[in-house]
């Protein structure tokens, strides 16, 4: 007889996505999608439930006092600030991410903000649509990333995918991270290390991959946004609340810098009121950077691969919290 064990899935996802799920999973595991479940069996479900895996759902300390079988929760992504780990730690639940899943997409998303920025692509875009024809009339605004200098806040797995990708358009790239690259991963990508006011007044193009923790909250705020260059770029693909957005509003509205471009937002969805998306030289997007089939293929197997790990009494890979005793009390 085999032994089924249920983990519920939290974010709303397409059913292209659901089949994904379904087709990778553990052939004795079943995959429960919360969105498809009602209040009550919610409720049973959570007590019963054996694994969490998730994207952005927040996972409260109520949820997880609720979670009396819980052995493990798998944040499909990075960031894992959406998730109570202290929580976590008290009642002896591992937590794991998928670092580096996601980070050729998000890299590829970071190239693709820039190259819309420097060629005014959405503006333009917008205006042929409407019947003009602006064969000359954004020449003298539009650049190449030729020659640029690109800083990236944040050289892990995804700045350094991004900043591969950016110099092979003939960037320099710059960067600042509190930990320091290896001179030999320096040399592989070409990379120059400085501070973080040197990066920002050195650089064409500034990207940040970092995560959120109370060290980058309002990291890039209008002091530094005014250290940056007049004609720069600040491009966000990492996490809300790292740029302070009053502070970016007021400096993109009086040309402090040139433009911006936002994957991350500090409250997610965007209100409608923002103030940000009302400004032409902004691109926003609702958090898309890891959001290809190509990433969800890889970090879903991720996922599973570490729930297999954990039935064995094998300890999952990418661990991010500590965990002591387990007291569902």
């Amino acid at each position: 007889m085999i032994f089924v064990e249920k983990a519920i899935y939290f974010d709303d996802i397409s059913n292209e996505l659901k089949k994904i799920v379904l087709k990778n999973k553990p052939i004795d595991l079943e995959i429960l999608f919360w969105n498809e479940l009602s209040d009550v069996q919610k409720d049973q479900e959570t007590i019963d439930t054996d694994y969490f895996i998730l994207t952005a759902f927040q996972v409260d300390d109520k949820l997880l006092r609720k979670a009396k079988s819980l052995k493990f929760i798998q944040k499909v992504g990075i960031g894992v600030d959406n998730i109570d780990l202290n929580t976590a730690e008290r009642l002896s639940i591992p937590v794991s991410n998928t670092p580096g899943g996601n980070s050729i997409s998000v890299a590829e998303l970071t190239i693709l903000f820039i190259l819309t920025l420097y060629r005014r692509l959405v503006e333009i875009d917008q205006r042929t649509k409407a019947g003009n024809w602006d064969s000359w009339k954004f020449r003298s605004s539009s650049f190449e990333l030729n020659g640029k200098i690109h800083g990236l806040i944040g050289m892990g797995n995804i700045g350094l995918e991004a900043a591969k990708r950016s110099s092979s358009f003939g960037t320099k790239i710059v960067y600042y991270d509190t930990r320091r690259l290896s001179k030999e991963k320096e040399r592989e990508v070409n990379a120059e290390y400085m501070s973080l006011d040197k990066v920002l007044q050195t650089s064409d193009i500034v990207s940040l991959h970092v995560p959120l923790i109370p060290q980058t909250r309002n990291i890039i705020n209008k002091e530094k946004m005014k250290q940056m260059k007049r004609n720069a770029i600040l491009i966000n693909v990492a996490r809300g609340g790292i740029v302070n957005e009053a502070d970016l509003y007021e400096c993109l509205s009086n040309q402090t810098i040139s433009g911006a471009a936002i994957d991350a937002w500090e409250t997610e969805p965007i209100p409608k009121d923002n103030k940000l998306l009302l400004l032409d030289n902004v691109v926003a997007t609702p958090h898309i950077g890891g959001g290809t089939a190509d990433t969800f293929n890889r970090v879903i197997n991720m996922g599973f691969e570490n729930i297999k790990r954990v039935r064995k009494g094998k300890a999952a890979h990418h661990i991010v919290n500590n965990f002591q005793v387990k007291d569902h009390n």
